[in-house]
């Protein structure tokens, strides 16, 4: 069985997607995200804060009810605790894993610098799902690592010299999050890597421009520091070197 979180909820079993009703899907992603047993009053409460405990408790029971339905076992129960069952394998946690390995300087990450990698590493968790409090702040998390991990992906492919892999990964962290500095500055250094100055220079001019009309703010010295010096202005062409031919 595998379950996707990333993009939108997906229940399959052998690759064959499984009807399952709305209130079982939030019950199963809600124990998937836990990564423990959680006792069944946790679980109703925090599924259910705006009712009675009885009326959670038996909302609880319902969504238990509706997700054996589908006929497969995904959920462990017991008399106290609820949790999916682990013969389910979870994208995120994977996801998870490999952002945890790129943020790890120590650890070479060769087998993980793939496309996939990043297609993974460029969804968020439940995007389309209602906002509520236990929600929001799984989402937050998993945005905010894999931000990250993007970062230090596109870093580790310049610093291999698979240059357009590692623009690819500087402009899925900047379209994730386009005030963020340090993802523009990833992406920055991968063109330069590349010997493309003048995209580098046209990425902070764009970042200069959205943080202007944002936020009324400017880039930092630092991050204008990586960019090329131009020219002295009136300077002379350097003279062309023994053996080359003129430009006419």
């Amino acid at each position: 069985m595998t379950l996707r979180l990333l993009k939108g909820f997906s229940l399959s079993v052998d690759h064959t997607r499984v009807p399952i009703c709305s209130s079982a899907q939030r019950l199963i992603a809600f124990l998937a995200l836990q990564g423990m047993p959680r006792t069944r009053t946790y679980v109703a409460g925090t599924l259910w804060p705006d009712v009675t405990a009885s009326r959670a408790h038996a909302n609880l029971r319902s969504s238990l009810w509706r997700a054996a339905r589908t006929g497969h076992h995904i959920i462990d129960t017991s008399t106290q605790e609820l949790a999916v069952t682990e013969r389910i394998t979870v994208d995120l946690h994977d996801a998870v894993t490999r952002a945890h390995r790129l943020l790890d300087a120590s650890r070479p990450c060769d087998d993980i610098l793939t496309t996939q990698t990043r297609v993974d590493l460029s969804a968020d968790l439940l995007p389309e799902w209602p906002e509520n409090e236990w929600m929001v702040i799984e989402q937050e998390q998993f945005h905010q690592l894999r931000l990250y991990a993007l970062e230090a992906m596109a870093e580790r492919l310049t610093a291999t010299r698979r240059h357009g892999e590692a623009v690819a990964a500087g402009l899925a962290a900047v379209r994730a999050e386009p005030l963020r500095e340090s993802a523009h500055r990833v992406l920055m250094k991968a063109h330069l890597a590349a010997g493309n100055r003048g995209a580098a220079i046209r990425q902070y001019e764009l970042y200069r421009r959205i943080l202007r009309e944002e936020l009324g703010l400017e880039p930092s010295l630092a991050l204008k520091n990586l960019l090329p010096l131009p020219a002295p202005h009136g300077g002379r062409r350097p003279p062309p070197s023994a053996g080359s031919v003129p430009a006419r």
